[in-house]
């Protein structure tokens, strides 16, 4: 479902959807606190366990890792909850220059520090350009994305689009600043953030003696050419594969180099499949600092062994996948505040154009009219939201503006029914096999998968359960026919466009290039009608060629002690962790 830029989605498993603006209810008796916040500990339970420490690759990219990267990030700015940009001036600043061409600067603040004492600064802002831009590949890709000749240094889960047209920074201010100039229009400037990795660690790890060393190395490469790709440069390929794989983790690294943290807050203990600890980063300064003393992220698949732990008081805060019992489980726990609200996410089939079964468009076209999608969505989201219909885009939610005008020009409404007689009709007594990757610990996912298995035997299809535990790390590989998972954004931008649609997008797992030139014309494409007709464009060809079916809008439910002041609602990647700044432990409570 992260990605240098906060427009880039996030692969999930956690699952929810009513109307943008949350709202809340009490449930229980309502308790109140008698004492003042002091430090303390919140407990969050969540759905995935972490896999990375740098979610901004294809395999890294799912909603925990990208949870922990912002609580451990620095930004220049933040979406709220109402998704409205914040600038975080105490982190640094950034200005238009120029409009034409695009130009932005963007200024550290002079403390600014990493979490082992070493000061970020424009080499660091460097780096993280040049992981998002793109700049130095030379590479060309066959239809299934593998290199043919040239070389691709930084794998990233986003899309360069937009901010490949940048020339190499211009740095200033005793090397606190840079300065981006754009070749071509970007519609989503704003939301490109040019801090990722810590250059002075990754010019360690790449046998470099410094960050000034990394920079001058970058600075005296060539930028990447296609046609006519030099030899790759030794010493950033090693940088590279150490930012796209060294962060990859299975147990609490050793490297203490790999915790470096530029954010509120830092990792300091993992206990795989159980939890992840976080404190205080002591060298952050900014107003963003949290006043609680640790943040554990208790890693609790289940819905019901959520509202179990919240009711035990293993957790503080529930967030699981909404299921059927869960909002009136966890209205049934004292002393708790159900949040609800409109999730940036939704759950989707989607086909892999690189299997060999789904090549033929007849055989696609089968596949797809079996998924009993209102089924699915009156088993699982119906009971939390009772108006929830199948979802029925690619690229819009049911609440935003442009939904019902694209849902009457996608042909979405061909698999607004299942229909097994066309379905065999089309197959004309093939039985493909169809292997589908999906969670096993996800319930909702779980139910999914068994009753798309059960339709599309009706129609002659051999689904062959390929779920497994570690589904994120497996979806850039592709060993699979399908795949169940989510999406969700961060509520802002259009990066998420190219990094599914294009051919090089991050999060193009199967292999979809129909609508790549479209795709990567959204990056530069401000006027906001023409934005609309082309992204409709891309939602019809998807349908069209049968990249698969969106299911249905997530529904979120959260419960929270009342012991926990200052979490509010939010419906977007981040989850509850988004203003963990605000939050407050009450040291005691007593009854209304």
């Amino acid at each position: 479902m992260k990605k240098s830029r906060l427009g880039a989605v996030v692969a999930v498993a956690a699952a929810g959807a009513l109307a943008l603006a949350g709202c809340s209810s009490t449930g229980g008796s309502g308790n109140t606190a008698s004492a003042a916040p002091t430090g303390g500990t919140v407990r969050v339970a969540t759905v995935n366990d972490m896999t990375s420490l740098n979610q901004n690759t294809p395999q890294g990219n799912l909603d925990t890792n990208g949870q922990i990267f912002y609580l451990t990030g620095g930004f220049f700015n933040y979406p709220d909850n109402n998704f409205k940009l914040v600038k975080n001036t105490d982190f640094g600043t950034y200005t238009k220059v120029s409009n034409d061409p695009l130009t932005v600067k963007y200024t550290l603040n002079k403390d600014a520090k990493w979490s082992d004492g070493q000061p970020i600064t424009a080499d660091d802002l460097v780096l993280g350009w040049a992981i998002g831009s793109g700049y130095y590949d030379s590479a060309t890709f066959d239809a299934d994305g593998n290199v043919t000749k040239g070389t691709q240094y930084f794998a990233i889960a986003g899309s360069t689009a937009g901010v490949d047209s940048t020339a190499f920074p211009t740095v200033g201010d005793d090397n606190r600043s840079i300065t981006l100039k754009y070749g071509t229009p970007y519609v989503d400037w704003e939301l490109f953030n040019p801090l990722a990795q810590p250059a002075h660690v990754v010019a360690k790890k790449a046998g470099l003696a410094n960050a000034a060393a990394l920079t001058s190395l970058l600075k005296g490469l060539p930028k990447g050419d296609p046609a006519n790709p030099a030899a790759p440069d030794a010493t950033l390929q090693k940088a590279a594969a150490f930012v796209n794989t060294g962060y990859d983790i299975t147990s609490f690294p050793t490297d203490k180099d790999l915790l470096v943290s530029s954010g509120p807050w830092m990792v300091t203990g993992w206990t795989p499949g159980q939890s992840v600890e976080l404190k205080p980063n002591p060298e952050y300064k900014g107003a963003l600092k949290p006043k609680i003393d640790s943040l554990v992220l208790r890693i609790i698949g289940d819905s019901a062994a959520q509202v179990t732990a919240l009711q035990n008081g293993e957790v503080d805060i529930a967030y699981p996948q909404a299921s059927a019992d869960t909002k009136k489980s966890l209205e049934g726990v004292s002393g708790t505040q159900v949040l609800t609200g409109n999730q940036v996410s939704y759950d989707h089939l989607d086909l892999n154009f690189k299997s060999s079964v789904f090549k033929g468009p007849k055989v696609r076209q089968a596949f797809l009219l079996t998924i009993p999608r209102q089924q699915i969505v009156d088993a699982i989201v119906k009971p939390i939201n009772p108006s929830a219909k199948p979802l029925d885009s690619q690229i819009w939610l049911p609440n935003q503006a442009q939904y019902a005008t694209t849902i009457k020009q996608n042909g979405s409404d061909a698999y607004s029914k299942v229909d097994i007689a066309k379905a065999k009709e089309l197959l004309a007594g093939a039985t493909p096999s169809v292997k589908i990757l999906y969670n096993t610990k996800n319930p909702n996912r779980v139910d999914e998968f068994q009753a798309i298995q059960a339709s599309a035997a009706q129609a002659g299809f051999k689904v062959i359960d390929g779920g497994d535990p570690k589904w994120s790390s497996l979806l850039p590989a592709g060993n699979y026919d399908a795949s169940i998972f989510g999406w969700i954004s961060p509520g802002v931008g259009t990066a998420q466009i190219p990094q599914l649609f294009s051919s090089q997008g991050g999060g193009n797992y199967n292999g979809f290039t129909a609508a790549n030139d479209q795709a990567l014309a959204t990056q530069t494409t401000l006027d906001p009608k023409k934005l609309d007709s082309l992204s409709m464009e891309i939602d019809k060809i998807a349908f069209t060629e049968g990249y698969g079916l969106p299911l249905f809008q997530a529904a979120g439910v959260w419960g929270v002690s009342d012991k926990i002041q200052g979490v509010k609602y939010m419906g977007n990647q981040t989850g509850p962790v988004w203003n963990t700044w605000d939050w407050s432990v009450k040291t005691s409570t007593s009854s209304k």
